[in-house]
């Protein structure tokens, strides 16, 4: 069989396209559980979705023998537009023409040489949603202090509160960007950012590479205050504030205080989330329950997910057993110590306590499922805009003696009612 762009992408939609939805791994659970809705993008290049952020109010009260009395006017209901911005995201990866020449002769063949490649780009492009799901425009983790190591690296150990693990683990040779208390680039000279060299996850430390001015401002910013990181974007730039190219996770929807999604927060009461401190103490399932107080007291009446991270699983584990839900839906799998999640009830209805590598350790959410959607032109796809009748899944390199894979999604993360949710803050784990 002659190897060509057209008998390659035959092979893809053969072996592929029936298996692309299988390949999303487990790990990434909050994009599994929020849908995704196709939208096409109207006027602005934006996605309108109608909010209601208050009530009638037209009521008239009325004692006995009130006779034909007086009608209050009209009071209607607040319902705003909002607009929600969907970001891009795209991976590449390549394959040499000699692995292609061989993958083509048969269909086996093709499978052995691609399902890594195309297992790993489903990884890694899922767990860069998943992150951007969460904390999108809100930072990969914050600096506790530095520590130089040579010309052209440096050390970061980040805060306990805002480290995850599952979001540095793998992330060796990625390209982050860094901003400083003041929110300005720290890295302004280079346009190739900080590149991750080493992690260690049980000391919470990254080991950065830059160029020797950018170094050495890094460990300057780190010492005055903290720094935020995120993932390098080819649009960011070199210079100025941080210009999210991202979308809003949910950390940044639940904590806006302002102009979001062209709805102002300061103006409608519904439009802001809630805060629950927990003091620095381990979180409890007295303590979830009081955080979901707070969404109840603002509507919250439906079922809800605590999202919290792996090592604050395991206290909350030990606390189980007092308010476990046991009933004719009872599964091992949702109520065993030490299982993935569990269920009990509270205020709202069922609260589901499930575990995430990619929430930071300080912290928790609490999350009414059905008021989420992720709304965008494309869930994940190797299919490339415009391309979908051809189905060309692989393109030629221009410079390089071989053909390119890529995978795409066009999204952003909505929430009609942020007044639903909450945020655990200053959790510390024993």
């Amino acid at each position: 069989m002659t190897n060509t762009v057209s008998t390659l992408s035959g092979l893809f939609k053969e072996v592929y396209a029936e298996k692309l939805s299988n390949l999303i791994p487990d790990g990434v659970k909050l994009i599994k559980m929020v849908p995704f809705i196709q939208s096409d993008k109207e006027i602005g290049n934006l996605y309108h979705q109608p909010v209601q952020l208050s009530h009638e109010h037209g009521v008239t009260y009325a004692g006995p023998n009130s006779s034909a009395f007086t009608l209050m006017a009209p009071i209607a209901a607040v319902l705003q537009d909002g607009q929600v911005a969907g970001s891009q995201m795209l991976l590449r990866s390549a394959m040499s023409y000699e692995a292609a020449a061989r993958a083509s002769n048969d269909k086996k063949a093709f499978v052995k040489a691609t399902q890594l490649m195309v297992q790993n780009m489903m990884n890694s492009i899922s767990k860069r949603v998943e992150i951007a799901v969460l904390y999108g425009q809100s930072g990969l983790g914050v600096s506790a202090s530095s520590a130089n190591v040579g010309v052209g690296s440096t050390r970061v150990t980040f805060a306990t509160a805002s480290w995850a693990p599952g979001i540095w683990a793998g992330s060796e040779s990625a390209a982050l960007v860094a901003y400083d208390a003041a929110n300005a680039r720290i890295n302004a000279s280079d346009v190739a950012g900080f590149t991750v060299s080493s992690v260690s996850l049980s000391g919470r430390t990254v080991l950065f590479t830059a160029a020797n001015a950018d170094i050495a401002a890094l460990d300057i910013a780190c010492a005055a205050g903290p720094v935020r990181f995120f993932f390098l974007s080819a649009v960011t730039g070199s210079a100025g504030t941080y210009s999210p190219q991202e979308f809003a996770g949910l950390d940044k929807i639940v904590t806006n205080t302002g102009l979001l999604f062209n709805i102002n927060a300061a103006n409608y009461a519904l439009w802001q989330g809630n805060s629950y401190d927990a003091l620095g103490a381990a979180l409890s399932l007295s303590k979830i329950l009081s955080a979901v107080s707070l969404a109840v007291e603002r509507g919250l009446d439906e079922d809800v997910i605590c999202l919290v991270a792996n090592k604050t699983w395991s206290n909350i584990a030990s606390d189980q057993a007092a308010l476990r839900m046991y009933d004719s839906s009872y599964k091992s799998a949702k109520s065993e110590a030490g299982s993935e999640s569990f269920s009990f009830h509270g205020q709202n209805g069922k609260i589901e306590i499930v575990e995430s590598i990619y929430i930071k350790e300080g912290e928790a959410f609490i999350l009414p499922v059905k008021k989420l959607k992720r709304i965008g032109a494309m869930d994940i796809s190797f299919k490339m805009p415009g391309r979908q009748q051809q189905e060309d899944f692989f393109l030629e390199l221009a410079n390089g003696a071989g053909y390119e894979l890529r995978v795409y999604t066009d999204q952003a993360l909505f929430c009609e009612s942020p007044a639903k949710m909450v945020k655990i803050i200053n959790i510390v784990n024993s």
